[in-house]
């Protein structure tokens, strides 16, 4: 099969407005969005835990080094004794050394897991954009899937390298700090831990605010990358029409929106910063007040008081890291969910596994029985776009589709290959239902070309032989696929076939793109062949030359053809007029002629300006 997808015009202009993404799924708890991450770290779990584990201890160094300098103010500085002061020198100095080279292994034992994590999520990721109906395409804007699979994942990757590690280090480095303060002087951690309550409550209130402007930050970043994208990919109708201003305006509004909230974001930060930074310095400076007068007393020696002060000291980092550790465990949270939302969309059904074919009912060729669709997006009170077509292709027959503007003819030839899937009735190929067909085996039987298509980042061999259903196509079926569609250009290419051909073929004009398109449709020699206007871009000597090869290619397959112009028209066996969603009139050229008004209007048109 040949299905090129679906293909991304010029856009037009966008406006000032940013395209919205999806409407996100009910809020969930960071924990529960975070642990979906599970089954990804779940192969890497020796060297992630091992890793969180020597950063506790390499962490819990710098707690024993205000024990050293207790013992060397009590001990060797009271009584003098100059080498028991380099002793402690050069034990602090080892607790240091070892502390650097214990973060240093931690770094070493999660760099390589975590880019595997990455490239596993990323991975699925597209398998998953791969697998998804097109009606998801339609409905989502592209920048925000592009967002989803660049930053968000940048974010989780950071998240999973630091603050998930150290949001668990820093909890046991305080909890065991305490103890140590606790144990030097009760009274005096007593007054450490006042500013528990208070912190806790001012990271809870950030976290919950915090979060949601995180989550409107992401989704933003995807409207500038949509932005960014339609407008390189419409730049020649943005030049074309002078409109690079309004597209600067355009892009102004939407980086804007994103500024402002990047700066809430930061105020937010900044706001638990300092609360989170202020509170524990007071209970250290009431600490240092208190712990004065008790070695003015006697009752607190001053190595005791020394070591205390060090060790809350040493409690900082950890204590003050909590606002943008969790800043980045929200991000990383509200990431998870951007990216969870693309996964837990349903796939198209496969339908049922390659077993033996549905027994035919005797109507061979390509059948529509009271066939209606509606687009899942359109309004409740919209009517369908097709009402109940019943049109037969016999074998080894083509069928023109004829029909207006807007009519549904290509709504019906995307309906063949299932990217949509019918609301009601049935297609039949050779008498077997379509919906009963795994879709691998639906799209080797059926190969498609699209009015615009779409040619990939590829040398122009590989974008022909995708439609080539056998996996050794080569050479000869290239050529003979290139004959048909007229392609000789190809000949004269810097690189002949293996020319790469650029982003959407754009190096190339719009009819050498439609001949490509067309040849990728027919080099897999296709029972059933679907054609959407393949012409259109090609000026009428080229086009004559194309129909008098493709009536070759036409003899030995099952078509149905969209066609506006009536040289397509002869080139079919019969004629089917589609009206108001149903196909009023089928006939060949001749007899519609006489027989349905519709038909000559429409053909007394494309023959006056030669195209629809």
């Amino acid at each position: 099969m040949s299905a090129s997808p679906s293909p991304a015009a010029a856009p037009p202009v966008p406006p000032t407005s940013a395209p919205a993404a999806p409407a996100p799924p009910p809020k969930r708890s960071a924990v529960r969005s975070l642990l979906r991450l599970w089954p990804y770290l779940r192969p890497v779990r020796a060297r992630f835990f091992t890793a969180a584990a020597v950063a506790v201890v390499a962490s819990c160094l710098s707690l024993v080094i205000p024990l050293v300098l207790k013992w060397m103010v009590d001990g060797p500085v009271a009584d003098r004794d100059p080498d028991g002061v380099w002793l402690g020198a050069l034990a602090v100095l080892g607790l240091g050394v070892a502390e650097a080279l214990l973060f240093g292994l931690r770094r070493w034992l999660v760099a390589r897991p975590l880019t595997g994590v990455e490239a596993a999520l990323r991975g699925d990721l597209f398998r998953r954009l791969q697998r998804l109906p097109v009606a998801f395409h339609d409905k989502w804007p592209s920048g925000q899937l592009l967002s989803r699979g660049t930053t968000d994942l940048s974010l989780l990757r950071m998240f999973l390298a630091f603050p998930l590690t150290f949001l668990f280090v820093n909890g046991v480095t305080v909890l065991a700090g305490f103890v140590v303060l606790l144990m030097q002087d009760w009274t005096l951690g007593l007054v450490l831990l006042v500013p528990v309550v208070p912190l806790i409550a001012g990271c809870s209130w950030f976290e919950g605010r915090y979060s949601q402007v995180a989550r409107r930050a992401q989704d933003q970043v995807g409207d500038v990358t949509t932005v960014v994208e339609e407008s390189v990919l419409g730049i020649r109708v943005v030049k074309g029409f002078g409109r690079h201003r309004s597209q600067a305006r355009a892009f102004a509004v939407t980086a804007e929106r994103l500024r402002g909230t990047e700066l809430h974001k930061a105020r937010l930060l900044a706001s638990i910063w300092a609360f989170i930074t202020v509170v524990p310095e007071l209970a250290i400076g009431a600490a240092l007040v208190l712990g004065t007068v008790h070695v003015a007393d006697g009752t607190l020696s001053a190595g005791t008081l020394v070591a205390f002060l060090s060790t809350a000291l040493a409690l900082r980092w950890p204590v003050e890291s909590i606002g943008f550790l969790l800043a980045m465990s929200q991000e990383a949270a509200t990431a998870t969910e951007r990216y969870f939302e693309v996964m837990d969309q349903a796939e198209e059904e496969p339908g049922p596994a390659a077993a033996a074919p549905a027994p035919a009912d005797g109507r061979r060729g390509l059948v529509f029985e009271g066939v209606r669709f509606r687009y899942p997006d359109a309004p409740e009170d919209a009517p369908p776009v097709l009402r109940g077509v019943d049109l037969h292709v016999r074998p080894g027959e083509t069928l023109a589709l004829v029909g207006a503007t807007g009519c549904g003819k290509t709504t019906l030839t995307a309906l063949v290959p299932r990217l949509h899937e019918v609301t009601a009735g049935r297609i039949l190929l050779d008498g077997e239902d379509i919906a009963a067909m795994p879709r691998e085996r639906l799209r080797e039987l059926v190969s498609v070309a699209f009015e615009e298509p779409t040619l990939f980042s590829a040398s122009v061999r590989e974008n022909v032989l995708m439609g080539a259903a056998a996996a050794d196509a080569g050479d000869r079926e290239l050529r003979r696929a290139l004959d048909v569609a007229q392609a000789g250009f190809v000949a004269d290419l810097p690189q002949g076939p293996d020319t790469q051909v650029g982003e959407q073929g754009l190096s190339l004009s719009g009819g050498q793109r439609q001949r490509l398109a067309l040849a990728r449709a027919v080099v897999g020699g296709p029972r059933f062949l679907v054609l959407d206007d393949p012409l259109s871009a090609l000026d009428v000597h080229t086009e004559a030359l194309v129909e008098a090869a493709l009536r070759e290619v036409l003899r030995g397959t099952t078509a149905l053809v969209v066609a506006h112009r009536p040289s397509t028209v002869l080139l079919a066996d019969r004629v089917a007029l589609l009206s108001e969603g149903r196909i009023a009139a089928v006939g060949t050229h001749q007899e519609l002629l006489r027989s349905s008004a519709e038909y000559a209007w429409l053909m007394s048109g494309a023959a006056k300006d030669g195209t629809r």
